[in-house]
């Protein structure tokens, strides 16, 4: 598997990153049946975990009409994703227990979690078990083989494209910040009180920060969460985000304020990581514009499918 093909299954840290704020794990879902494609059934349990999953990855955690739209895309995921996972039993496209174990290495490896323990962690705060996560990585992990079946003789990337992706995001030696990030969300439907409290608490995080507090120690003692992202590459981040981030020194903490809450980020560390040849970075490069082009044609090639199918949507 290639280093691209473990980055495209889940990246959290790099996505975390974004300007949006996420909060700790939904309330509990009354499962029901949602949908119907052909002889599966989807429930609110699914929607909700593949949603959470998607918090994790980009960091925003929408409400109230936001938050349905999301669900109802979700839902349209999933429907894609279970006929995919039909079509890829047929062609007997499956993922095998050592390509798992090499995803979940990989996983770990570029999320700085030393063991299983620091994963199972790290999931936790995301709202998902390793089972759940699991079944993430097997269900991208087979519908990328899919698309790659299927679609991936009809795309053809120019040497040209890979010389111009290598040039912006791999030749320089790649600056790396270790971040944490405390997160202070809004309630759903919060009041002006609500609004007002949790901005005191934002105007204690920054005097305590600035006064050289440990975040950990201000999570701990203003009960918020705080989460450590290791070391993040700064050109695998938002560009905006990144350029705020680049001029920050060690212990510097850069707070952010949205219309959802508030967002702090602080600078631990930084670090240059080693500069790759274009001949070590060309395969990876290759596989991941391959991807992104098969994609693109992925999204006609199971409206075929969904025509051809019985699909019901109870949402």
């Amino acid at each position: 598997m290639s280093r691209n093909r473990g980055k495209l299954l889940i990246a959290i840290v790099a996505s975390l990153c974004q300007l949006y704020l996420a909060g700790p794990g939904g309330s509990e879902v009354v499962d029901r049946i949602v949908g119907e494609v052909n002889d599966e059934i989807i429930t609110m349990s699914e929607v909700e975990h593949m949603a959470k999953a998607l918090e994790a990855q980009t960091g925003m955690k929408p409400t109230g009409k936001e938050d349905r739209q999301l669900q109802r895309k979700m839902l349209d995921n999933l429907i894609n994703r279970k006929l995919a996972r039909t079509e890829a039993k047929k062609r007997g496209i499956t993922m095998s227990d050592k390509e798992m174990a090499q995803a979940l290495d990989e996983f770990k490896q570029r999320n700085n979690l030393p063991n299983d323990e620091a994963l199972n962690q790290a999931l936790s705060q995301a709202g998902l078990t390793l089972n759940e996560f699991k079944q993430q990585i097997s269900d991208q992990f087979i519908q990328n083989r899919l698309v790659m079946a299927v679609l991936g003789s009809k795309v053809e990337i120019r040497d040209a494209d890979i010389r111009k992706i290598y040039e912006e995001k791999f030749k320089d030696s790649r600056v790396q910040v270790h971040l944490r990030v405390i997160r202070l969300p809004y309630p759903p439907g919060a009041t002006e009180a609500q609004k007002a409290e949790l901005k005191d608490k934002a105007e204690t995080i920054i005097k305590e920060a600035n006064q050289g507090v440990p975040f950990p120690e201000i999570a701990s003692k203003l009960s918020v969460s705080q989460t450590d992202l290791g070391y993040v590459a700064l050109n695998d981040l938002n560009p905006k985000l990144a350029e705020h981030l680049s001029g920050m020194k060690p212990k510097e903490v850069l707070p952010v304020e949205a219309p959802e809450g508030f967002q702090f980020m602080q600078v631990v560390d930084r670090r240059t990581g080693q500069a790759r040849s274009f001949e070590e970075a060309a395969p990876e490069i290759r596989n991941m514009l391959m991807e992104r082009e098969a994609e693109k044609h992925f999204a006609e090639w199971v409206k075929g499918l969904r025509d051809k199918a019985h699909i019901k949507i109870m949402f």
